[in-house]
């Protein structure tokens, strides 16, 4: 092949392995940069001018230390060629489930339990919440389960305190409740024996709201304060602001004036909203507070104890774009080569990597494989040398160093 390409002489040490770019031939006209320290010590400015033929016979001779290289039909090394492949070089053997370390080898599906992937070659497996491989045998996987208490969150963790069994934690498990907690073993649960009006005190004891008959106020009920049933408390999203037993908890705790708590103002921009999402997850413990700062738009419904919802930002908002419940639609089937985004609150085709819609048919979604494609390497239209048979890995097309010289002339 008389294609070639010259790359600068820092290259020469990849001699004999495959590359992917190299600089373009140097041509007649040479840009000169002068930053050598003079007698004084200071740096002359730059200099670009002409060279003279000395200086030109100089770079003829330096150009003898460059590698040329050709392109090229090999596949580098850890990618491969495999039976399925539609192009050359096309399968990554360091990463392809389905051909991990050699063609055909597939790792095993996931399982209830382990999730696999290929790792440099070699099918790995991550076992999924909340189990564990306690024995060290890869063949049963993730065997145990870590929420016992003889592997309470880790591998022979054990709980041994009867009283303090493994538990559910905000993150995690562990032996006994977290601090400010009790276990109660009818329920299997933790709760918060000063406050809980089902358990207060103790487990099951549950306080009587009417507190045995005891005069009513306005929006309050008798619970459980400090361990203590037949206590006044106000209703949920209801305060005593004005600190005034006989008009009851009289405000309304989801306002802008009073937001979650007595004063809790919220800024001239923002809304007082009930986040599901947000503090005292689950949505029933949810807590008012200031939302949806400017340039955010609420997302959610109202009824007549609050308005419960989202702050989403509609110029990009996948599942709110330009209005609220407007959706981009997701990839139609399992192994699509893109889906969409939302860009300034339009729905848009959004290719994944190593993809692209060279077609312009956005109902075939990203038909194009730019990442091995020889033809549209990196980019729709870039193409790799045909003749040579040149290989497109990772969007780039393969050189390696020129196997021959020739009077001048370097071949393939």
């Amino acid at each position: 092949m008389n294609r070639n390409v010259a790359c600068a002489a820092i290259l020469t040490a990849t001699v004999g392995a495959l590359v992917f770019a190299c600089a373009s031939p140097i041509g007649d006209d040479v840009l000169l940069v002068a930053n050598d320290a003079d007698a004084g010590g200071a740096i002359s400015p730059p200099i670009f001018v002409a060279p003279d033929a000395s200086d030109a016979q100089a770079d003829v001779d330096q150009n003898v230390n460059l590698t040329p290289y050709c392109p090229s039909n090999e596949c580098p090394e850890g990618r491969a060629t495999c039976p399925s492949s539609r192009f050359r070089c096309e399968v990554n053997l360091r990463t392809d489930r389905a051909n991990c370390g050699a063609c055909g080898a597939a790792c095993p599906n996931d399982t209830f339990t382990e999730i696999y992937e290929c790792v440099e070659g070699k099918c790995e497996f991550e076992c999924k919440k909340p189990y564990g491989d306690c024995d060290g045998v890869a063949d049963n996987g993730c065997e145990t389960r870590l929420d016992s208490n003889d592997n309470c969150n880790g591998c022979g963790v054990k709980c041994e305190d009867p009283t303090k069994p493994c538990v559910q934690h905000r993150v995690g498990y562990g032996c006994g409740c977290e601090d400010g907690k009790v276990y109660c073993p009818a329920t299997n649960n933790c709760v918060d024996p000063k406050n809980d009006d089902d358990n207060c005190g103790a487990c099951g004891n549950r306080c009587d709201p009417t507190g045995g008959g005891k005069p009513a106020y306005t929006n309050m009920y008798y619970g459980c304060v400090d361990s203590k049933c037949d206590e006044l408390k106000c209703k949920k999203d209801w305060g005593n602001c004005d600190g005034l037993l006989s008009n009851g908890c009289e405000t309304y705790l989801v306002t802008s004036a009073n937001c979650g708590a007595c004063g809790a103002a919220c800024g001239a921009e923002e809304k007082c909203r009930i986040d599901p999402q947000g503090e005292g997850f689950p949505f029933y413990f949810s807590k008012p507070q200031c939302m949806c700062p400017q340039g955010m738009t609420f997302c959610g419904s109202c009824q007549e104890d609050g308005c419960r919802g989202q702050c989403f930002d509609l110029s990009s908002s996948w599942e709110n774009c330009g209005a609220c419940g407007l959706r981009c639609p997701a990839p139609p089937f399992f192994g699509a080569t893109g889906g969409s985004t939302c860009n300034y609150g339009m729905c848009e085709l959004q290719c994944f990597e190593g993809r692209a819609d060279c077609n312009g048919d956005a109902k075939d979604y990203c038909e194009t494989n730019i990442d091995s494609d020889p033809m549209n390497c990196g980019a729709c239209g870039r193409v790799c040398d045909a003749i040579a048979g040149q290989a497109c890995v990772g969007g780039e097309c393969v050189v390696e160093p020129c196997k021959e010289e020739d009077a001048g002339v370097f071949t393939q």
